[in-house]
């Protein structure tokens, strides 16, 4: 089984929360807003696609590190 190596983990990790965050502090309202990957991950979808199709700026591995199968 192949590992993430400790760069591509903290990467994830760095996205993940840098959306979190930003989800949080766009949040209109002071309801409390739990971590969701799920939401998490359509938001970094949404960069990755503008990052990589719209812009053509990067690779998707270099914005959330992946294993292809």
């Amino acid at each position: 089984m192949k590992n993430l190596n400790r760069s591509q983990i903290e990467r994830q990790d760095f996205v993940d929360n840098a959306i979190f965050n930003l989800i949080k502090i766009l949040n209109p309202t002071n309801t409390s807003i739990d971590w969701n990957i799920e939401m998490i991950g359509e938001v970094r979808d949404v960069l990755r696609n503008w990052y990589v199709y719209n812009l053509n700026i990067t690779k998707e591995q270099k914005i959330y590190p992946y294993f292809e199968e």
